[in-house]
């Protein structure tokens, strides 16, 4: 396995095996890092519009000098236009933003938000109905959704015509969402990992401390690996020229499987994924 190589989605379409992330990223550090990744190797960057910085990442793409074919790109429908108009007028803001004929990937970012609350499900199935439609005008390849569980698929794919490719969730050693993972696997769904790294607490765990330095790697390429040899899709952030490019160098090791089972037991010890049914946004 290599950083160019492929899963295949439910729709025959293809996804780079890992993905870089801006979540967090200023404007300034969202182009530089993206311009790095690019350079580093990198063909899958992920965005949000609630990330705020969808034109610095479509700058970064246009000034890399990489065709923009060579890069799939993701990006996601922000809470506040949940809804079959006001999707259709964020998919057509993003495609601004980010100055590109197409969406690789378009994600509904959050199945139950707060504005939405009282009738998710309906609003979900306007969203759905909007990103299909933006399919058929080749404005985007692939739909998928993130932080979705179960409980929030099974309704979406009762009225889906598309069915989702790709669910993004939390997923480390710390949170491993076997119930979610379980049903993605069930429906073909590929299962993308944000804080694949956790939010910082990952590298104070001493078990993984100890297993880097067996394998003579940093925490954060461990882990990484843990993802990929899991079937996971990692999407590392970081702001830091060396980590783009350590990140990347994950490729020439394998971890055992007894070493496996030791990360997989870590949960709880660098935080869990938030449920998506009492956020406030």
């Amino acid at each position: 396995m290599a950083l160019t190589d492929t899963y295949e989605m439910n729709n025959g379409l293809k996804i780079p095996v890992m993905g870089f992330g801006t979540w967090q990223a200023s404007d300034e550090e969202a182009k530089q890092s993206v311009l790095w990744a690019l350079e580093a190797g990198y063909r899958h960057i992920d965005t949000a519009a609630a990330y705020k910085n969808e034109e610095a990442v479509g700058e970064a793409i246009k000034e890399s000098g990489v065709p923009r074919e060579e890069i799939f790109l993701a990006t996601k429908l922000w809470n506040r236009m949940h809804g079959y108009e006001k999707t259709k007028e964020a998919i057509e803001t993003s495609l601004s933003r980010l100055d590109t004929d197409y969406i690789d990937l378009y994600l509904i970012h959050w199945p139950n938000p707060i504005y939405s609350r009282d009738n998710w499900k309906e609003d979900n199935a306007g969203s759905w109905k909007a990103m299909e439609e933006a399919v058929e005008d080749g404005k985007i390849k692939t739909l998928g959704v993130s932080n979705f569980r179960p409980h929030h698929l099974d309704p979406l794919l009762e009225t889906a015509k598309i069915k989702p490719a790709v669910n993004q969730i939390l997923l480390n050693p710390s949170d491993m969402q076997p119930e979610v993972v379980k049903y993605n696997k069930e429906h073909g769904i590929v299962s993308e990992a944000y804080s694949p790294l956790g939010t910082g607490k990952i590298f104070d765990v001493e078990e993984l401390k100890e297993l880097a330095e067996k394998y003579d790697k940093s925490i954060a390429q461990l882990v990484l690996k843990w993802s990929l040899q899991h079937g996971f899709l990692p999407l590392p952030k970081t702001v830091t020229k060396e980590r783009v490019w350590e990140n990347a160098d994950i490729f020439d090791f394998e971890i055992s499987p007894e070493d496996m089972a030791v990360i997989d037991g870590l949960k709880g010890r660098a935080g869990e994924a938030t449920d998506p049914d009492t956020i406030e946004f």
